[in-house]
């Protein structure tokens, strides 16, 4: 029984990752937001600079990279987290919903700092002759554009956390439905949906706790042979290590 039992502690144990802190949380925003920006930056580069080629626009970018722009776009993430978070009260340091999220960022000034980041970046590179006079000053004349590629891709960014966060909800939902009508087939289709949803989505700790819970129980019984006689030893361990 002993054994059993730690075989089960075990398996349980091997699964979704529960323990969401503020450092995961922020690593997962850093991240996101800054491949979201990086890519707003490319578009927003080759609108304000039509006569350019693709390589020219490449250049273009990397010797703004060169000149600080990937270090200004994530302490301008990281310092908007920061503020976000003093400006709606978050004294744990760790969001609880996706809407402390979005309204955080808008909080935190992002844009403000972005905006003076592509100044002192072009800026770098003109005075260090790494580019013209005339593409920085296009550059700086199209800025407001750019400041608004960024934008528009940020809340695209965020409603698409929203439909992912739905989604999970429904394959919650239909994972139970599987796993009451005992269809095992069905809980593999519903759980690889829902875990595929997950990565998607800034570590909340109830959506989390949600989707360990169902992988405890999704392991077990197929760990038993398919069995869906669960003892309640069992079922209450699967409920406890969440």
């Amino acid at each position: 029984m002993e054994l059993e039992k730690n075989n089960i502690d075990k398996n349980i144990e091997n699964t979704i990752e529960t323990n969401v802190t503020q450092e995961s949380q922020n690593t997962f925003l850093e991240t996101t937001l800054g491949k979201t920006i990086n890519t707003a930056m490319d578009l927003g580069l080759r609108a304000v600079l039509p006569e350019m080629v693709e390589d020219q626009i490449i250049d273009v970018k990397n010797t703004m990279i060169k000149s600080g722009l990937k270090e200004g776009i994530n302490h301008a993430i990281q310092s908007a987290i920061n503020l976000g978070k003093s400006a709606i009260g978050i004294v744990t340091g760790k969001f609880e919903n996706l809407s402390q999220v979005h309204t955080a960022i808008k909080k935190g000034g992002i844009i403000d700092s972005l905006s003076d980041v592509i100044n002192n970046v072009v800026n770098q590179a003109k005075s260090n002759e790494l580019i013209s006079k005339g593409t920085a000053r296009l550059i700086k004349k199209g800025k407001n554009a750019i400041l608004d590629t960024i934008t528009a891709n940020l809340e695209d960014k965020f409603l698409g956390e929203l439909k992912s966060l739905e989604k999970i909800s429904k394959y919650v939902e239909n994972w139970n439905e599987y796993y009451n009508a005992k269809d095992l087939s069905g809980m593999e289709k519903e759980f690889k949906k829902l875990k595929q949803q997950l990565s998607n989505i800034t570590p909340l700790e109830q959506t989390i706790k949600e989707a360990k819970k169902i992988e405890n129980i999704h392991n077990l019984i197929k760990n038993k042979g398919i069995n869906y006689e669960l003892s309640e030893e069992e079922k209450e361990l699967a409920q406890r290590l969440v």
